[in-house]
């Protein structure tokens, strides 16, 4: 029904940056709330942030002022832009989107990316 691809994972050096992308796409009716998360091994899935339909945005403290969350309402797509990373940050990724399909637009329902992983190196 609705298909998230996820890119832009990969190793880089404490300090370095990398940018995130999420696309979705299916028998969308309608896009409400989009999100990244993360999973680090032995540890539970972490919000790190979110962007309404209307942009407005939240951060996990963890991450704020060095990651930053936007969207491309045309290409239903979410981005995480990841800078001054730390060894800390590396985890499984994931893209979470709250979405209204074509066949049942009075419900919402939460979909979820592959996973990508981010790797930081000391």
């Amino acid at each position: 029904q609705v298909q998230l691809v996820e890119s832009g994972g990969g190793l880089v050096q404490a300090g370095g940056s990398l940018r995130l992308s999420c696309a979705a796409s299916g028998s969308i009716f309608s896009i409400n709330t989009m999100g990244w998360y993360r999973q680090a091994p032995g540890k539970q899935r972490e919000l790190l942030a979110t962007i309404t339909s209307a942009g407005s945005t939240n951060y996990a403290e963890s991450v704020k002022g060095r990651f930053t969350i936007s969207r491309d309402r045309a290409k239903n797509t979410v981005y995480l832009q990841m800078n001054s990373l730390k060894p800390e940050d590396t985890a499984v990724y994931y893209c979470n989107v709250r979405a209204r399909v074509k066949t049942d637009i009075w419900r919402e329902n939460d979909y979820w990316g592959q996973g990508t992983q981010v790797t930081v190196s000391s």
